[in-house]
């Protein structure tokens, strides 16, 4: 079986307008993919310190994918929370994006987006920090089955920084470039 060796770490996020910050993080991947070694998904802890709108986490991702098809290819998924004085959070960003198909080192740069309201008490709900929209099925997300019909805006993004190493794709006649 081909192997996939995902190594590195979730650094930060970036342009998010809420200052308490923590990151759930989960890798998908299709049927003819199994998890051999390693958490496919995990959670940062909350990042309070902030720099010019930048909330820092740091937190490692190591992962060890084994394959027999390339269908399904893993991707990371990433919904950003926020928190306010009474603990209470909501999420502030979704996003995801493909591990890249080339062995070696890649900075990921995952941009996000959260649930709008038309309803102006909705949105000053939202200017307070008291609370947000969440998806009631996360798997929206990323597949985008039923994504059309939500109204959403832009937020932050999020950086990764990861080390791809691949094993046993030539022998199976897959080039990587």
């Amino acid at each position: 079986m081909a192997e996939v060796h995902i190594i590195g770490e979730l650094r930060s996020a970036a342009d998010f307008d809420e200052p308490n910050l923590f990151c759930r993080w989960s890798v998908q991947y299709g049927s003819s993919w199994k998890l051999i070694e390693g958490h496919a998904e995990g959670q940062t802890c909350c990042s309070t310190a902030r720099i010019d709108q930048r909330s820092d986490f740091c937190t490692p991702i190591d992962l060890h994918l084994a394959c027999r098809g390339l269908q399904g290819w893993p991707k990371l998924q990433v919904e950003v929370y926020a928190v306010n004085a009474l603990q209470q959070y909501w999420p502030v960003g979704y996003g995801f994006a493909f591990v890249p198909p080339q062995p070696g080192p890649h900075q990921l740069s995952i941009t996000t987006w959260k649930v709008s309201s038309p309803r102006f008490a909705d949105t000053l709900r939202e200017k307070f920090h008291t609370g947000g929209f969440a998806l009631a099925k996360s798997d929206i997300a990323f597949s985008g089955i039923e994504r059309y019909k939500l109204l959403t805006k832009t937020a932050g993004t999020v950086e990764l920084e990861l080390m791809l190493i691949f094993k046993n794709f030539t022998e199976y006649g897959v080039e990587l470039r």
